[in-house]
């Protein structure tokens, strides 16, 4: 390709509106083009950097026997409906109707699509197990967009599906899909590190996250170094001191004026943070939610999420908690199941004789005791963990650093099969509801994470195996046995199958110099009267800083050798 022909501009100042170091570099290398919030075009370089990434995803797919297939974009409401996702997804999924008044959705994932398929071509255990995966176009309406491809609405993905018999058989095959995915991540240049995650809206009795550690990254992850624990923090878990339980006593309303925050109470009272209940009020699209948890503790707003089932919530206002006859400041969980749904952390439990409040202004209450006082609707794990926490596995610290989700892979089990009826006949006749795991990386998002690694101070570095070209030829002046030394050297690289990116332009050699570093191609060959005249071509790769001058006939065997 001839840089003189080729579509798409480098670009010198960094976008404004660029934050993450692989935004600014793909659009200043020409790479990717913004046309709306969270939407991208990809101009050739940047396209054929993702074309090469999904080659590697088909390669690893394949070779543990994926079938490769297609599935739409645009999917019928009622296959959302029936797995009651269609409420649950709140508004990331785009609703629209037809022309014929039909309810129709744009495809956040494919769960629905392949078990309605399956449901139809699945009858025997004999079928199974397979799996099948697609690279698709997903759109998901996402509240805030940033860091160019890490964070997108429009996206393309691969998503897996595969089918089992049995839940063995699904924890036999699923370490083969963990180890495909680490061979994917490996062979583009990245260092995933796998950490336990949160099904989420996706369901399901296990997943985990491949994830790039990154400070850019908005996952907090948290990692045990003593053990190896590593989890992202919507999942994590830490070992909670356990308080000692004394006799229930009598509750006893006390004074507390102006004390509404559990610091100030907890030291008016003499008592520590963790003999205290803490209240905090959410609203969910089904209502208010009064959230209970240890003083000492704080919420995880996405475990809240979970326990509740819904992904669309907040925290709610003043005025919401006040018209239902909630007292903030000083609100108990006692006798507000009326009023809104009670949500307790299990930390609750832990521990006996809590000040709470007194649903009084200026009062709260000692000795409160679950569930001799008060009850709650769900009871789970809803507390956030943080830094210096202790691991609750070996009771060593924790430490949590950032991290950027790469792929995310999970055990679904029969949640889908059985709320839409794909089922399958075992051998004695008895039908069964198909178990599913779930596969899924975003190939554009991959493509960020490779330049949030693989970058210095110049431009991206781009590894061999996903590079837009394998060698960068530069031809430097207008002296004709250059420029004609330079077109023989083109053309026969380009007749021995080498990808080539020839900057042909008339420009200083400052320009395509910083052109070449920007874009990142692993191989630079420049063409040069003083080359020439050294004996052959300069060459160097991306990451160095000394040239080697390579004869004229030893251009091939080098390039393969520098090449890998």
């Amino acid at each position: 390709m001839r840089l003189s022909k080729l579509f798409g501009n480098t670009l010198r100042e960094v976008p404004a509106e660029a934050e993450m170091i692989s935004h600014q570099l793909l659009l200043r290398a020409g790479m990717i083009r913004q046309l709306a919030a969270g939407i991208y075009s990809y101009l050739p370089l940047g396209w054929r950097v993702l074309q090469k990434i999904e080659d590697v995803m088909r390669r690893e797919m394949n070779a543990i026997g994926g079938q490769e297939m297609r599935m739409p974009t645009v999917h019928p409401a009622e296959l959302w409906q029936e797995t009651g996702r269609y409420s649950e997804a709140g508004p990331v999924l785009v609703r629209f109707q037809d022309r014929n008044r039909r309810q129709l959705v744009l495809g956040i994932t494919h769960e629905e699509v392949i078990t309605d398929l399956a449901r139809r071509e699945i009858s025997s255990y004999r079928q199974l197990p397979f799996m099948v995966y697609q690279i698709q176009t997903k759109f998901r309406d996402e509240p805030r967009s940033r860091g160019g491809l890490v964070r997108v609405r429009e996206f393309t993905m691969k998503d897996g599906y595969s089918f089992h018999a049995d839940r063995a058989d699904l924890d036999l095959y699923y370490p083969r899909v963990y180890q495909a995915y680490a061979d994917i991540f490996r062979a583009c240049g990245v260092d995933a590190l796998v950490v336990e995650a949160d099904p989420g809206l996706m369901g399901g009795a296990a997943s985990h996250e491949f994830m790039l550690v990154s400070e850019a990254g908005e996952d907090t992850l948290v990692i045990c170094d003593h053990c190896g624990y590593a989890a992202n923090a919507e999942s994590a878990v830490a070992h909670r001191k356990e308080l000692q339980k004394d006799h229930p006593r009598e509750v006893e309303e006390v004074a507390t004026p102006g004390m509404t925050s559990i610091e100030e109470v907890a030291n008016y009272l003499g008592v520590r943070a963790e003999q205290t209940l803490k209240a905090i009020f959410y609203m969910a699209p089904d209502g208010l939610l009064f959230v209970v948890i240890r003083g000492d503790l704080e919420v995880n707003e996405t475990k809240l999420a979970n326990l509740v089932r819904a992904a669309d919530l907040r925290l709610a206002l003043e005025d919401e908690v006040a018209s239902a006859g909630i007292v903030a400041g000083y609100a108990s969980p006692i006798g507000q199941r009326d009023k809104a749904r009670v949500v307790a952390d299990e930390s609750i439990s832990s521990g006996s004789n809590f000040i709470a409040g007194a649903n009084k202004e200026g009062y709260h209450l000692r000795n409160v005791n679950y569930p001799r006082d008060f009850e709650a609707d769900l009871m789970g794990d809803i507390a956030a963990i943080h830094e210096g926490d202790l691991c609750a596995r070996c009771e060593k610290k924790l430490s949590t650093t950032r991290g950027i989700e790469l792929g995310h892979i999970f055990k679904l089990g029969t949640k889908y099969s059985e709320a839409m009826g794909a089922t399958f006949l075992d051998h004695e006749g008895n039908e069964l509801p198909v178990v599913m795991g779930c596969y899924g990386i975003g190939s554009g998002r991959l493509m960020a994470a490779v330049v949030e690694q693989c970058h210095d101070e110049r431009g991206i570095i781009w590894p061999p195996s996903v590079a837009p070209y394998h060698i960068h030829l530069i031809a430097l002046g207008t002296d004709s046995d250059v420029i004609e030394t330079a077109e023989s050297v083109y053309q026969e690289l380009h007749s021995k199958g080498c990808e080539v990116l020839y900057d042909d332009r008339d420009e200083t050699a400052g320009v395509k110099f910083n052109d070449a570093d920007l874009i990142g191609i692993p191989l630079r060959m420049t063409i040069s009267k003083r080359s020439l005249d050294a004996g052959g071509v300069e060459v160097k790769r991306r990451q160095e800083k000394e040239y080697r001058i390579v004869s004229l006939g030893a251009i091939e065997q080098t390039t393969k050798a520098l090449l890998g």
